[in-house]
Protein backbone atom coordinates (compact mmCIF):
# COMPACT_ATOMS: atom_id res chain seq x y z
CA UNK A 1 0.00 0.00 0.00
CA UNK A 2 1.30 3.41 -0.96
CA UNK A 3 1.45 6.32 1.45
CA UNK A 4 0.73 9.39 -0.66
CA UNK A 5 1.71 12.81 0.72
CA UNK A 6 -0.89 15.51 0.13
CA UNK A 7 0.15 18.99 -0.96
CA UNK A 8 -2.87 21.27 -0.67
CA UNK A 9 -2.40 24.52 -2.56
CA UNK A 10 -3.99 27.81 -1.57
CA UNK A 11 -2.79 31.19 -2.81
CA UNK A 12 0.44 29.56 -3.99
CA UNK A 13 1.23 28.12 -0.56
CA UNK A 14 1.11 24.63 0.95
CA UNK A 15 -1.68 24.57 3.53
CA UNK A 16 -4.05 22.20 5.31
CA UNK A 17 -7.69 22.86 6.03
CA UNK A 18 -9.86 21.40 8.74
CA UNK A 19 -12.90 19.70 7.22
CA UNK A 20 -12.50 21.64 3.98
CA UNK A 21 -13.12 25.07 5.53
CA UNK A 22 -11.12 27.69 3.65
CA UNK A 23 -11.08 29.99 6.67
CA UNK A 24 -9.64 27.26 8.94
CA UNK A 25 -6.21 26.81 7.42
CA UNK A 26 -2.69 26.10 8.60
CA UNK A 27 0.12 27.30 6.32
CA UNK A 28 2.98 24.83 6.24
CA UNK A 29 5.18 26.35 3.55
CA UNK A 30 5.41 29.22 1.08
CA UNK A 31 7.23 26.95 -1.39
CA UNK A 32 5.17 23.89 -2.45
CA UNK A 33 7.86 22.75 -4.90
CA UNK A 34 10.31 22.35 -2.04
CA UNK A 35 7.63 20.57 -0.01
CA UNK A 36 7.26 18.12 -2.90
CA UNK A 37 11.04 17.64 -2.95
CA UNK A 38 10.96 16.88 0.78
CA UNK A 39 8.50 14.03 0.29
CA UNK A 40 10.24 12.70 -2.80
CA UNK A 41 13.53 12.64 -0.89
CA UNK A 42 11.72 10.78 1.90
CA UNK A 43 10.73 8.05 -0.57
CA UNK A 44 7.26 9.07 -1.77
CA UNK A 45 6.25 7.11 -4.87
CA UNK A 46 3.26 9.30 -5.71
CA UNK A 47 2.08 12.81 -4.80
CA UNK A 48 -1.47 14.05 -4.27
CA UNK A 49 -1.96 17.71 -5.17
CA UNK A 50 -5.13 19.72 -4.55
CA UNK A 51 -5.87 23.17 -5.93
CA UNK A 52 -8.07 24.39 -3.07
CA UNK A 53 -8.76 27.76 -4.68
CA UNK A 54 -9.62 25.91 -7.87
CA UNK A 55 -12.11 23.66 -6.10
CA UNK A 56 -14.10 26.72 -5.06
CA UNK A 57 -13.52 28.75 -8.23
CA UNK A 58 -14.39 25.87 -10.57
CA UNK A 59 -11.21 26.40 -12.58
CA UNK A 60 -7.45 26.05 -11.93
CA UNK A 61 -5.98 28.81 -9.76
CA UNK A 62 -2.69 27.24 -8.66
CA UNK A 63 -1.97 25.53 -11.99
CA UNK A 64 1.44 27.15 -12.33
CA UNK A 65 2.59 25.55 -9.07
CA UNK A 66 1.30 22.16 -10.23
CA UNK A 67 3.20 22.55 -13.51
CA UNK A 68 6.42 23.42 -11.67
CA UNK A 69 6.15 20.36 -9.42
CA UNK A 70 5.48 18.10 -12.42
CA UNK A 71 8.44 19.56 -14.30
CA UNK A 72 10.73 19.09 -11.28
CA UNK A 73 9.78 15.39 -10.92
CA UNK A 74 9.05 14.09 -14.44
CA UNK A 75 9.22 10.42 -13.47
CA UNK A 76 6.98 10.65 -10.40
CA UNK A 77 3.27 9.81 -10.69
CA UNK A 78 1.32 12.89 -9.64
CA UNK A 79 -2.44 13.14 -9.18
CA UNK A 80 -4.18 16.51 -9.10
CA UNK A 81 -7.68 17.53 -8.08
CA UNK A 82 -9.51 20.79 -7.57
CA UNK A 83 -11.25 22.86 -10.21
CA UNK A 84 -10.96 20.39 -13.07
CA UNK A 85 -14.22 20.86 -14.94
CA UNK A 86 -13.34 20.56 -18.66
CA UNK A 87 -11.21 18.63 -21.17
CA UNK A 88 -8.86 21.56 -21.78
CA UNK A 89 -7.77 21.60 -18.14
CA UNK A 90 -7.18 17.84 -18.20
CA UNK A 91 -5.10 18.15 -21.37
CA UNK A 92 -3.06 20.98 -19.88
CA UNK A 93 -2.19 18.99 -16.76
CA UNK A 94 -1.31 15.84 -18.71
CA UNK A 95 0.85 17.88 -21.07
CA UNK A 96 2.69 19.25 -18.02
CA UNK A 97 3.53 15.71 -16.91
CA UNK A 98 0.78 15.04 -14.37
CA UNK A 99 -0.25 11.37 -14.52
CA UNK A 100 -3.77 11.45 -13.09
CA UNK A 101 -6.57 14.01 -12.83
CA UNK A 102 -9.11 13.71 -10.05
CA UNK A 103 -12.64 14.81 -10.86
CA UNK A 104 -14.97 15.54 -7.97
CA UNK A 105 -17.88 17.96 -8.18
CA UNK A 106 -18.49 17.69 -11.93
CA UNK A 107 -18.38 13.89 -11.71
CA UNK A 108 -21.31 13.99 -9.32
CA UNK A 109 -23.25 16.76 -11.03
CA UNK A 110 -22.69 15.47 -14.58
CA UNK A 111 -21.71 11.79 -14.46
CA UNK A 112 -21.65 11.45 -18.26
CA UNK A 113 -18.64 13.80 -18.25
CA UNK A 114 -16.58 11.00 -16.70
CA UNK A 115 -17.48 8.56 -19.45
CA UNK A 116 -16.41 11.11 -22.04
CA UNK A 117 -13.12 11.79 -20.23
CA UNK A 118 -12.31 8.09 -19.92
CA UNK A 119 -12.73 7.71 -23.68
CA UNK A 120 -10.57 10.76 -24.41
CA UNK A 121 -7.93 10.22 -21.71
CA UNK A 122 -7.90 6.47 -20.92
CA UNK A 123 -5.81 5.51 -17.92
CA UNK A 124 -5.61 9.03 -16.51
CA UNK A 125 -8.97 9.65 -14.82
CA UNK A 126 -9.65 9.19 -11.10
CA UNK A 127 -12.88 10.19 -9.38
CA UNK A 128 -12.80 11.74 -5.94
CA UNK A 129 -15.81 10.93 -3.79
CA UNK A 130 -16.01 12.93 -0.59
CA UNK A 131 -18.66 11.59 1.72
CA UNK A 132 -20.39 12.09 5.02
CA UNK A 133 -22.70 9.40 6.38
CA UNK A 134 -22.60 7.59 3.05
CA UNK A 135 -23.69 10.58 0.95
CA UNK A 136 -21.46 12.44 -1.50
CA UNK A 137 -20.46 16.06 -0.81
CA UNK A 138 -19.77 18.55 -3.59
CA UNK A 139 -18.58 22.13 -4.19
CA UNK A 140 -15.63 22.02 -1.84
CA UNK A 141 -17.65 20.03 0.72
CA UNK A 142 -20.06 22.91 1.12
CA UNK A 143 -23.09 20.84 0.03
CA UNK A 144 -24.27 17.30 0.65
CA UNK A 145 -25.88 15.61 -2.36
CA UNK A 146 -28.48 12.84 -2.29
CA UNK A 147 -26.13 10.46 -4.09
CA UNK A 148 -24.96 7.24 -2.42
CA UNK A 149 -21.19 6.76 -2.47
CA UNK A 150 -21.22 3.10 -3.51
CA UNK A 151 -23.77 3.64 -6.28
CA UNK A 152 -21.69 6.45 -7.74
CA UNK A 153 -18.43 4.49 -7.47
CA UNK A 154 -19.95 1.53 -9.31
CA UNK A 155 -21.13 3.79 -12.11
CA UNK A 156 -17.69 5.35 -12.52
CA UNK A 157 -16.04 1.93 -12.47
CA UNK A 158 -18.22 0.99 -15.44
CA UNK A 159 -17.13 4.21 -17.17
CA UNK A 160 -13.49 3.11 -16.92
CA UNK A 161 -11.91 5.27 -14.20
CA UNK A 162 -8.58 4.14 -12.78
CA UNK A 163 -9.41 4.47 -9.09
CA UNK A 164 -11.64 6.14 -6.51
CA UNK A 165 -10.21 8.54 -3.96
CA UNK A 166 -12.51 8.19 -0.98
CA UNK A 167 -12.51 10.87 1.70
CA UNK A 168 -14.52 10.77 4.90
CA UNK A 169 -15.01 14.51 5.29
CA UNK A 170 -16.12 14.12 8.86
CA UNK A 171 -12.57 13.08 9.69
CA UNK A 172 -10.36 14.95 7.23
CA UNK A 173 -7.87 17.20 8.94
CA UNK A 174 -9.26 16.29 12.36
CA UNK A 175 -6.60 13.69 13.28
CA UNK A 176 -9.25 11.27 14.53
CA UNK A 177 -8.24 8.11 12.69
CA UNK A 178 -9.43 6.45 9.50
CA UNK A 179 -12.99 5.32 8.86
CA UNK A 180 -11.91 1.75 8.11
CA UNK A 181 -15.43 0.33 7.97
CA UNK A 182 -16.76 2.63 5.25
CA UNK A 183 -13.53 2.48 3.25
CA UNK A 184 -13.60 -1.33 3.21
CA UNK A 185 -17.30 -1.37 2.33
CA UNK A 186 -16.58 0.76 -0.72
CA UNK A 187 -13.55 -1.29 -1.75
CA UNK A 188 -15.55 -4.51 -1.55
CA UNK A 189 -18.31 -3.04 -3.73
CA UNK A 190 -16.04 -2.25 -6.69
CA UNK A 191 -13.16 -3.90 -8.54
CA UNK A 192 -11.01 -0.83 -9.16
CA UNK A 193 -8.60 0.38 -6.47
CA UNK A 194 -9.65 2.67 -3.64
CA UNK A 195 -7.31 5.34 -2.31
CA UNK A 196 -8.22 6.17 1.28
CA UNK A 197 -8.14 9.75 2.50
CA UNK A 198 -9.07 11.57 5.66
CA UNK A 199 -8.16 11.05 9.30
CA UNK A 200 -4.81 9.24 9.05
CA UNK A 201 -2.97 10.24 12.20
CA UNK A 202 -0.21 7.81 13.13
CA UNK A 203 1.48 4.47 12.45
CA UNK A 204 -1.40 2.59 14.03
CA UNK A 205 -3.76 4.01 11.38
CA UNK A 206 -1.33 2.88 8.69
CA UNK A 207 -1.20 -0.56 10.28
CA UNK A 208 -5.01 -0.81 10.34
CA UNK A 209 -5.29 0.18 6.69
CA UNK A 210 -2.60 -2.31 5.70
CA UNK A 211 -4.64 -4.97 7.44
CA UNK A 212 -7.48 -4.42 4.98
CA UNK A 213 -5.44 -3.38 1.92
CA UNK A 214 -6.10 -6.75 0.30
CA UNK A 215 -9.77 -5.73 0.00
CA UNK A 216 -8.69 -3.34 -2.77
CA UNK A 217 -7.15 -0.35 -0.98
CA UNK A 218 -4.05 0.56 -2.98
CA UNK A 219 -3.00 3.67 -1.13
CA UNK A 220 -3.68 6.21 1.58
CA UNK A 221 -3.36 9.98 1.30
CA UNK A 222 -1.89 11.68 4.33
CA UNK A 223 -1.61 15.40 5.00
CA UNK A 224 -1.79 17.10 8.37
CA UNK A 225 -0.29 14.11 10.20
CA UNK A 226 3.00 14.18 8.26
CA UNK A 227 3.23 17.97 8.49
CA UNK A 228 2.56 18.11 12.22
CA UNK A 229 4.71 15.07 12.93
CA UNK A 230 2.23 12.62 14.43
CA UNK A 231 3.10 10.32 11.52
CA UNK A 232 6.68 9.83 10.33
CA UNK A 233 6.29 9.42 6.58
CA UNK A 234 9.43 7.32 6.12
CA UNK A 235 8.45 4.93 8.91
CA UNK A 236 4.88 4.79 7.64
CA UNK A 237 5.93 3.76 4.13
CA UNK A 238 8.40 1.22 5.53
CA UNK A 239 5.60 -0.29 7.61
CA UNK A 240 3.30 -0.42 4.58
CA UNK A 241 5.97 -2.13 2.49
CA UNK A 242 6.75 -4.63 5.22
CA UNK A 243 3.14 -5.56 5.92
CA UNK A 244 2.42 -5.69 2.21
CA UNK A 245 5.12 -8.31 1.73
CA UNK A 246 3.65 -10.67 4.32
Amino acid sequence: MLLIPAIDLKDGKCVRLRQGKMEDETIFSDDPVEVAARWVDAGARRLHLVDLNGAFAGKPVNGDVVHRIAERFPDLPIQIGGGIRDEETVQSYLDAGVQYVIIGTRAVNEPHFIGDLCVEFPGHVIVGLDAKNGKVAIDGWSKLSHHDVIDMAQRFENDGVEAIVYTDIGRDGMMTGVNIESTVALARAINIPVIASGGITNLEDVRKLCGVASEGIMGAITGRAIYEGTLDFVEGQKLSDRLGDQ
